[in-house]
């Protein structure tokens, strides 16, 4: 064919060398070289423009027809909605740090030292008040109360003869030793008479006149001394001797005590119920005073104190049990006192919670404590999943709600719907029997993670062009586009 149209006469007239076609494409690149710039530069406009339509028409043919065309074309997408409801108020849990309270922890020793006998406790028994825990040697102590029991024994009899009063044996005996000294001196005052008679006469010396005269004056003071002893047995005794001897009885009970106190001092007695935590000696060991034995835990329910602001103290009330944690684990406590004071640094109230008795051995004195009460907060909103929202525009949200087709509006840039117009597309009025994705703008006001590990759930409190009874879709939303045709069912 191509033979016979370069045989034909029309055709224009070539040489040897022009029919070659090893030589024919030299020459075009001459040719256009020859041409106008204009129509060089429009061969090339032309070439790109057909490059530029080749290739939308292969993205168009990659990524498949657009949403309408795909809602056109009749695609719908089953979902999962819920029928949202207002609310005018949320809880927040906040959460407030304080200690455990020091628990009474006693170094249990003796007040004196001695020779350790008994250890009555072994480590962990639980002991009440008390109770005998450990004991020392006392026989010494106990010798000497015997001593002293004796001599109270002697000075107490004493005393009962003191207030009995003289014997009449006594009395009797004192009379008779009067009356022989009056006999006495009577005679001793005759012989005298006579000494002066014969001293008159000149038959005996001065001397012996003497002798009888002070013999007789001596007679007389024994005689005085006797009758005073008489007076006095007669008399009775006196009240400061009975008072004295009183007075010896009454120090001899004040040893006595001092050696019960000394008894006591060896002897450990728990103060307060508890748990023994450790014993550091045993029977043989010689204690010097104060030297720790036992240390004892009080095994009583321990509290918590705990700094909580005035606003949400007024929300707690005596008596009610709360949860705090320690150590990342829960213990029931109940309030039992909110102390007045307020903390100038902090501006928090003391609350004071006493944790079950479960925590007894568990927890330690210093130990923190946290308290994580819900705060109301007065907000309107919605809650929905965190999945049913996708990243607006402008700091926003966007979530879809599933409307009837001819109750679409359009949403404009800044959040808000688009002012319906005034003509009204009669097709679009008669496709009410399908339904389609409307995206409302929202704004996040909290949010709450709940449940651990795979069930774990986010929700969020939202607020924005939401209407109550509104059907949100759940999940899925990144494959939703706006007039986007589905079917829907609610869940809980």
């Amino acid at each position: 064919m191509n033979s016979e149209h370069l045989q034909s006469p029309n055709a224009f007239p070539t040489d040897s060398a022009s029919t070659s076609s090893a030589a024919r494409p030299k020459k075009w690149p001459d040719a256009l070289r020859r041409q106008p710039r204009w129509i060089k530069y429009s061969v090339l406009s032309a070439t790109g423009l057909l490059i530029a339509v080749g290739g939308v028409a292969g993205y168009q043919a990659l990524i498949g027809p657009p949403a309408e065309t795909a809602i056109e074309q009749g695609s719908i997408l089953p979902v999962e909605a819920i029928e949202v409801e207002s609310v005018s108020s949320y809880q927040v849990p906040r959460t407030y740090t304080g200690e455990i309270v020091a628990l009474r922890s006693s170094e249990l020793g003796f007040e004196r030292g001695g020779e350790l006998i008994q250890v009555m406790a072994e480590e962990g028994q639980r002991v009440s008040t008390g109770q005998t825990l450990a004991r020392l040697d006392i026989r010494n102590l106990e010798t000497q109360r015997l001593q002293v029991e004796a001599q109270k024994a002697q000075a107490i009899a004493r005393l009962t003869e003191l207030q009995s009063g003289a014997r009449a044996e006594d009395i009797a005996a004192a009379e008779a030793e009067v009356r022989d000294l009056e006999q006495q001196l009577i005679l001793q005052e005759t012989q005298e008479q006579r000494r002066e008679y014969l001293y008159e006469r000149g038959a005996i010396a001065r001397e012996q006149l003497d002798e009888f005269a002070y013999g007789a004056n001596s007679l007389q003071a024994k005689l005085d001394q006797s009758r005073s002893r008489l007076a006095e047995l007669q008399n009775g005794t006196r009240f400061e001797q009975i008072d004295a001897q009183n007075a010896t009885v009454s120090q001899l009970d004040a040893q006595l005590k001092d050696i019960d106190v000394n008894i006591s001092k060896s002897t450990i007695a728990a103060p307060f119920d508890g748990i023994v935590a450790e014993r550091r000696a045993d029977e043989g060991t010689v204690i010097g005073t104060g030297q720790a034995v036992i240390e004892l835990v009080e095994a009583a329910a321990p509290e918590a104190r705990i700094g909580v602001p005035a606003s949400v103290v007024n929300q707690m009330q005596l008596g009610t049990s709360e949860t705090i944690r320690i150590n990342d684990q829960p213990y029931s406590a109940e309030v039992t006192a909110i102390l007045p004071e307020v903390d100038q640094s902090t501006r928090t109230q003391t609350v004071v919670l006493e944790l079950d008795s479960t925590a007894i051995g568990a927890i330690e004195p210093g130990q923190t404590a946290r308290l994580t009460i819900e705060e109301t907060i007065q907000a309107d909103g919605f809650w929905l999943p965190r999945s049913a929202l996708t990243q607006g525009i402008r700091g926003l949200w966007t979530c879809y709600v599933v409307v009837p087709a001819n109750e679409y509006r359009e949403l404009a840039g800044d959040g808000t719907f688009v002012e319906e117009s005034d003509t009204t597309n009669e097709e679009t009025l008669a496709q009410n029997d399908y339904l389609v994705v409307e995206p409302r703008s929202v704004e996040i006001i909290q949010q709450q993670t709940t449940g651990d590990g795979p069930n774990t759930s986010t929700r969020v409190l939202v607020r924005g062009t939401l209407e109550p009874g509104d059907q949100v879709v759940t999940n899925g939303v990144h494959r939703l586009v706006p007039r986007q045709r589905v079917t829907a069912g609610l869940s809980e």
